[in-house]
């Protein structure tokens, strides 16, 4: 292999350091691989660049079209990822673990941009929860939104996933409207920045929305300020130095951190050798030792047993990581590659030097390398510790690698008090059939811990894994992990924005968020508004319909043609006894389908559907000689693609007094 010589990006062009290159080495033969560094870059002029061109050109953008970008830049990564499997082998990677780092960082993208689309509006601002009225007249009301932030996110990665940890921060900074400046580890810098010129090459990013760092950055925090956010993976010694810098500190730098954690596997107490939880409990334990080599953030470290299986545990775990096969990841059948560095070899046998003092090994030799030469190979790693109150090394050091130990526990609550004792982590797993037991485990480690994985044999079989972090769920841990969270589906979007409470009148704030605010002016018009397209459609456009008197034939009829013949609307006597009635009322869903046949326009038309119902709320009985009107405004409209976009109406029903009978949002599919 050609030895690398990796550029930085900068500014929108590639640049190589002026000096101070690090050498990086393969994993599998330790030749030379790449040259890197990040001498002479102007980090300042990086941040400027980012925060007054990159962050304007994504903040034009709504949240539709940055969603647009993320799935072409994940079709980009997807048509190159031969070139990018055939680097990462030099890693130590398999194909497999290459797999979760291109194909799932890929994959993270395409969440995030089918996220965006479905459940964030194609506007620039995002509405956060109802509005709030603040005074009597309902002329002065409050509403929180989320703006980006208009700084820059910097990404500092580490070094196992060197395109997932970079994808899995680009998705939602990228879809929040923020640009970002990435730094991958150094010794697998060199797949990052195949992948980041990937994304370059494709031409699909704004100038200034990203920017790369193959070296050290320099002076950079010296230059952040409150609108940039630091997000962080990596060791708890290097996070700490980071969140202690001065600058950090005097300008509320946010600081997203996700560190070291000695995440814990628990064998449930009813989970003996014959059960299905017993056998994927050892089958996940051993594949989270040996996939990437166990250099994953969220791997076994920590597996916990009853007392009375440690010794069926300890002898199924070592006969099955007896059968990994290790070597070069190009051969057929490799199971399991090498670490990712010397460097890194070193810190495992390190800390398993550490661990053996108050831990026995009973799998494996940390000394004897299972490949000859240079490469950074590892056998996995089983320790005991049959102490584990006694031995707290297993509970605070991480050897990250393919590393684990067992421990027994007396009880439930010993259990979820070992678990505990690593001080915070990003994942643990829970094998049991018993749902007291995992209701117990809940409540008992849920604050310790990012992620619960619970396993039955009801779910083993599709189980996503006790290592994988998803992109619609949170990732991260309190305590020792960090404290920080990330991805999350929307949610992960709002880490790179500030929530904002808006206050004035409704009018104004719904000009702003760009949908219907109760108060807001309700504009009518000659044409009915389901004759008119999307681009017709402005948000307030209110259609009031007629009235219909509700008799008690139509309540009769309604319940014998249904099948609802709820005592509420059947038995006057029965109803009158209610706290509620004043005598039989009329069906929720007779109103509903009464209000449809009110304000529908039947004939064929922009919309295409009703999609569905959501907030509906039932607040006045309609009784038998009641009238009903209802009154049909456009809240929001979001257009999909070219052929279609949904609308939502926000649906008064009224009564005779002018009583809000029932409120709900509809939902329809329509031409644009």
């Amino acid at each position: 292999m050609k030895t690398l010589n990796l550029l930085n990006y900068a500014q929108d062009g590639w640049y190589g350091a002026s000096g101070g290159l690090a050498e990086v080495h393969s994993a599998v033969t330790g030749e030379l691989v790449a040259t890197t560094g990040s001498q002479g870059l102007d980090f300042k002029a990086m941040l400027d660049h980012a925060r007054n061109v990159g962050g304007p050109a994504l903040r034009r953008l709504t949240f539709h079209e940055r969603a647009h970008m993320l799935k072409a830049l994940g079709q980009a990564i997807m048509a190159r990822k031969e070139e990018l499997y055939e680097l990462s082998y030099s890693t130590g990677a398999t194909r497999t673990d290459s797999w979760i780092d291109i194909e799932g960082g890929a994959g993270t993208l395409f969440s995030f941009s089918s996220k965006g689309r479905r459940e964030l509006p194609n506007q620039r601002i995002l509405i956060d929860g109802n509005m709030e009225p603040l005074s009597k007249g309902g002329t002065f009301v409050g509403q929180h939104v989320w703006t980006p932030l208009q700084g820059a996110a910097i990404h500092i990665n580490a070094f196992n996933f060197p395109i997932w940890g970079m994808l899995e921060k680009l998705g939602p900074t990228l879809l929040a409207g923020v640009p970002a400046i990435v730094k991958p580890a150094s010794a697998t810098g060199y797949v990052a920045e195949a992948a980041f010129r990937v994304m370059i090459e494709a031409g699909i990013l704004p100038p200034g929305a990203i920017q790369l760092i193959m070296g050290r950055v320099g002076d950079l925090f010296e230059h952040l300020t409150g609108q940039d956010v630091i997000s962080f993976t990596g060791s708890a010694n290097t996070a700490v130095k980071l969140q202690t810098h001065p600058v950090i500190a005097r300008e509320a730098v946010r600081f997203i951190a996700e560190r070291d954690s000695l995440n814990a596997s628990v064998l449930g107490p009813d989970a003996g050798p014959d059960t299905p939880e017993f056998a994927a409990f050892v089958r996940e334990v051993a594949r989270e030792m040996t996939v990437k080599a166990g250099q994953k953030c969220t791997a076994i470290r920590r597996a916990m047993v009853p007392a009375e299986q440690m010794d069926a545990v300890q002898n199924a775990l070592s006969a099955r990581l007896a059968k990994v096969r290790i070597g070069d990841p190009r051969e057929e059948g490799v199971h399991m590659g090498a670490l990712a560095s010397r460097d890194q070899l070193r810190s495992v046998r390190e800390a398993v030097a550490e661990l053996s003092r108050s831990a026995r090994i009973v799998s494996g030799d940390p000394e004897d390398s299972p490949v000859a030469g240079e490469g950074a190979f590892i056998q996995p790693i089983l320790l005991r510790s049959d102490d584990p109150w006694g031995s707290p090394d297993v509970h605070d050091i991480e050897p990250f690698g393919p590393v684990s130990t067992i421990m027994p526990y007396r009880d439930l609550p010993d259990a979820i008090a070992l678990a505990n004792r690593g001080m915070g982590s990003l994942a643990l797993s829970l094998f049991t059939f018993d749902p007291a037991a995992a209701e117990d485990f809940v409540l008992g480690a849920g604050s310790f811990h990012g992620r619960m994985m619970i396993i039955d044999r009801t779910s083993a079989g599709e189980s996503t894994g006790h290592g994988s972090p998803l992109p619609v769920l949170t990732h991260g841990g309190p305590g020792r992990a960090g404290g920080g969270e990330e991805m999350g589906g929307a949610r992960g979007v709002t880490h790179y924005m500030q929530r904002t409470a808006l206050q004035g009148s409704p009018a104004l704030l719904s000009s702003i968020v760009k949908q219907w605010l109760p108060g807001a002016p309700k504009p009518e018009g000659d044409v009915h508004p389901f004759r008119r397209h999307m681009s017709e459609l402005e948000v307030g456009y209110t259609l009031r319909t007629k009235s219909r008197t509700v008799t008690l034939d139509d309540v009769e009829h309604f319940a014998h043609f249904t099948g609802d013949t709820f005592y509420a609307h059947m038995d006057d006597k029965a109803a009158r006894a209610s706290p509620i009635f004043e005598g039989r009322v009329a069906h929720g869903y007779l109103i509903l389908s009464f209000a449809a046949g009110l304000f529908v326009e039947p004939s064929p038309g922009p919309v295409l559907a009703n999609t569905g119902l959501e907030n509906l709320r039932f607040q006045t009985p309609l009784y038998p000689g009641d009238s009903m009107r209802v009154e049909l405004t456009v809240k929001s409209k979001s257009v999909r693609d070219e052929e279609r976009g949904e609308v939502r109406w926000a649906v008064y029903v009224f009564n005779q007094r002018d009583e809000v009978v029932a409120t709900y949002d509809l939902l329809t599919m329509n031409r644009p």
